[in-house]
């Protein structure tokens, strides 16, 4: 019998739903012998804009597309998801502190954990939308989903470092492995050059340059969203969207062996970062959904300083919206 999948997505009219929907739909994300049901939420004013997305998926005539169903109501938008792509937040407006915007999104993602109750048993929800990592946490305290199952994207980061580093080294991207994304989605973000691979060896080797793997390789890769925006005047809207069809298809499919890669999970404690903090890690899949932290990287005293300092960003935002953990 061939496999159906629901697929819940929030913010399904902007920029980033309208790159990734045709894609899923397509079959990119779980495979040309897996049907997709599609669910999907918006705020009411953009109801209308949504219907026009939702005419171009039935123009594209996806043979594995089996429904499209839309909602402002996040109970009906859930209601048997398998997977819940949670990318609509509020954006950071001029001038609004990240603390602001923190409280600003918080009510939301306390609201669409709750209205969860009805998702499949076997739900894994994906919080694109920013700050993300804090998003998830707040979604993950006022839902009845297990703790695992929540994450938060971080793959966006590991793709754009290894792009760096497959630029610096002048190899393909499929050269880079083992790239790890410390930490929170955001500035503090540590992206891992001491653990990378480039074609089986040790990324340091192959790029000796240590003032350009501590310095502006790092700079480059947390501020790239901010150079794409000056650029183009709009979001990275494409690249979130393939990171995310990549963070899906990560969890659905085991890890290739000797290999990771990066997401925002529920610290156990590795590491020394404090047990049930969203922390982005390097993770190995068994292709069934479940995942493990990869123990024992070797880190130098420089890369725990930044380890702790993204660790302390996340700390002060869970502080931020302590009263609506539960």
């Amino acid at each position: 019998m061939q496999r159906t999948v629901r697929v819940a997505l929030t913010g399904s009219s902007g920029q980033i739903g309208y790159s990734i929907l045709p894609r899923i739909a397509a079959g990119d994300v779980f495979g040309k012998d897996t049907k997709v049901i599609l669910q999907l939420f918006e705020i009411t004013p953009a109801m209308q804009a949504l219907e026009g997305v939702v005419m171009e998926l039935l123009d594209g005539a996806y043979p594995l597309l089996e429904d499209v169903k839309t909602s402002d109501n996040p109970e009906v938008a859930f209601d048997g998801a398998n997977w819940a792509l949670l990318i609509g937040s509020k954006p950071r407006s001029k001038g609004m502190e990240r603390g602001d915007l923190i409280r600003e999104n918080g009510p939301i993602f306390v609201g669409q954990g709750k209205a969860m109750a009805k998702a499949a048993d076997d739900i894994r929800v994906l919080v694109v939308g920013n700050p993300a990592n804090t998003n998830a946490l707040i979604g993950m305290h006022n839902s009845d989903i297990p703790h695992e199952r929540w994450h938060a994207m971080t793959r966006l980061d590991e793709n754009r470092a290894k792009a760096q580093l497959a630029i610096k080294a002048s190899v393909p991207v499929s050269k880079v492995t083992n790239m790890t994304i410390w930490g929170n989605h955001s500035a503090t973000q540590y992206p891992d050059t001491e653990n990378a691979q480039i074609d089986g060896k040790p990324a340091q080797d192959v790029i000796s340059h240590i003032e350009w793997l501590q310095g502006e390789f790092i700079t480059k890769v947390q501020k790239r969203g901010a150079e794409i925006i000056a650029a183009r005047g709009l979001s990275s809207a494409a690249s979130a969207a393939n990171a995310a069809i990549d963070h899906v298809k990560s969890f659905e499919s085991a890890t290739p062996t000797g290999d990771w890669f990066s997401a925002a999970v529920p610290s156990d404690g590795s590491y020394g970062i404090d047990k049930g903090l969203l922390f982005s890690f390097p993770l190995r899949s068994d292709g069934n959904g479940n995942w493990e932290i990869v123990q024992g990287l070797p880190m130098s005293d420089f890369a725990k300083e930044k380890v702790e300092a993204t660790k302390k960003e996340l700390l002060e935002e869970k502080s931020v919206v302590s009263d609506l953990l539960g």
